[in-house]
């Protein structure tokens, strides 16, 4: 079993994108989904998670930016990316909260550049 994320793509500041993520290869029921990044040298970060009740997290950095949804029916996530910066940049990874470490899909690319 493993995530699949889509819907990135190359925009300039201030656009938005919006990314989904389905899972692939069986079923899993998860108390949270979690949205992730990774810019070029750094390290993986969490940036928004959303629980079954609702309830969403948000890294400072995205806050009022980003909001996070799902739709636990159809068992997808969703991402909406918007006044995205060039520091948004990175490629964006769904998974759980806590994480699933053999569940990591190949992530979609967001770059941002004028």
């Amino acid at each position: 079993v493993r995530f699949v994320e889509s819907g990135g793509g190359l925009v300039q500041p201030g656009e938005s994108l919006r990314l989904s993520c389905t899972v692939a290869g069986g079923q899993l029921i998860l108390q949270r989904r979690a949205w992730y990044r990774q810019a070029p040298g750094k390290q993986r970060d969490l940036v928004a998670s959303i629980g079954n009740d609702g309830t969403k997290n948000y890294d400072d950095s995205v806050k009022g930016r980003f909001p996070i949804s799902r739709d636990s029916a159809k068992n997808v996530a969703f991402l909406q990316m918007n006044s995205l910066q060039p520091e948004d940049t990175a490629v964006y990874y769904c998974n759980a909260d806590p994480i699933l470490v053999n569940a990591w899909g190949q992530g979609t690319q967001v770059t941002v550049s004028s």
